[in-house]
């Protein structure tokens, strides 16, 4: 629905992180990711945002976000009234790991808002802040947005409601910094939620009310915030979600309820992240294959980095349908 204007809110900042690991090859990727990723979204004829031009009086509002997720969401909301970087863009980057280049430095010192994950996912993203506090700079940090703690889980671009949180505050800072294009902003706002996001909305309606309530099993803990969205009924323990999510070994009593729930068919799919694939998660998705239990793909990062928020998540959430549908039947 059509929802208000947010007003101008202050900075969002905080330090609510915590130390997470995961194998990855991020420092070998380091310097292809010294390229800016313009993430501006034109302007479709006849959109709420057409109809409301920007004053152009002044230049751009330089954005850098951590991520690309959060840069593609960005963009689209600011339109041609910010031109955004995203650091991490390559789908083989591991976020937690990644090792910031001088460049990157140069880039989050010329920003005016910052766009973080925080909860321990870009610690890095921080020290990158922290080392260039600049006054007139404007921190969004997710994780202090949504009111997490340390140690709760940081894939918060997988839940609904969050992203919602997420979109108004980035509408909020723009008006702040840039209020000459307040309008703007609103109108691009209004269109993002109302026809940008409207196939991603009306798939999770679908699957919540086609599958809510069935049991599934995912390989770490960036399918719960999906499976919270959706309605699954997410069997696969806490301990062994976050054991994946931060490279430790999972225990052997969560090894072995796994594998009882694949072959007894007590989850009826198996999602897994594609980019983090250890050996305990390569060892079940082969037992979900052999038990005929069908298997979606979710990723940390845009896959394709091309791809705009919605059309990443519009793919995800459709193989994700698919395989509910094959489970079922219906």
């Amino acid at each position: 629905m059509n929802r208000p204007a947010p007003s101008p809110a202050p900075a969002h900042a905080g330090r609510a992180d915590r130390p997470v690991r995961r194998a990855a090859a991020a420092s070998v990727l380091a310097l292809a990711l010294t390229a800016a990723l313009a993430a501006c979204a034109t302007t479709r004829p006849g959109s709420a945002a057409a109809a409301v031009a920007g004053s152009g009086g002044s230049a751009p509002v330089r954005v850098v976000a951590a991520e690309n997720f959060w840069g593609s969401v960005a963009g689209q909301l600011g339109g041609d009234r910010v031109t955004v970087t995203s650091l991490i863009t390559n789908p083989d980057t591991d976020p937690h790991e990644y090792e910031p280049t001088a460049a990157d430095a140069r880039t989050m010192a010329a920003a005016q808002l910052a766009v973080v994950n925080g909860i321990g996912y870009d610690t890095w993203a921080d020290n990158l802040i922290a080392a260039d506090p600049a006054q007139d700079r404007t921190e969004l940090k997710v994780g202090t947005l949504l009111g997490l703690a340390p140690g709760q889980n940081p894939h918060q671009w997988y839940s609904e409601a969050s992203l919602d949180t997420v979109i108004d505050a980035i509408t909020a800072d723009y008006q702040k910094i840039d209020p000459a294009d307040a309008a703007y902003f609103a109108a691009r706002r209004a269109d993002f939620l109302n026809s940008a996001l409207a196939p991603y909305h009306a798939l999770i309606s679908e699957i919540r009310a086609a599958y809510a309530g069935t049991p599934i099993g995912a390989s770490e803990s960036i399918v719960a915030p999906l499976a919270a969205t959706l309605g699954l009924d997410l069997l696969t323990p806490q301990t062994f979600l976050d054991a994946i999510s931060e490279n430790n070994d999972p225990t052997t009593a969560d090894k072995a309820l796994i594998d009882r729930q694949i072959s007894t068919h007590a989850i009826k799919v198996y999602v897994y992240n594609s980019q983090n694939v250890t050996p305990d998660v390569q060892a079940q998705l082969a037992e979900a294959t052999a038990d005929h239990i069908p298997v979606a793909t979710v990723t940390e990062t845009l896959a394709p980095a091309g791809d705009t928020f919605q059309a990443w998540m519009a793919g995800e959430l459709t193989g994700l349908r698919n395989a509910l549908a094959q489970a079922t039947g219906h």
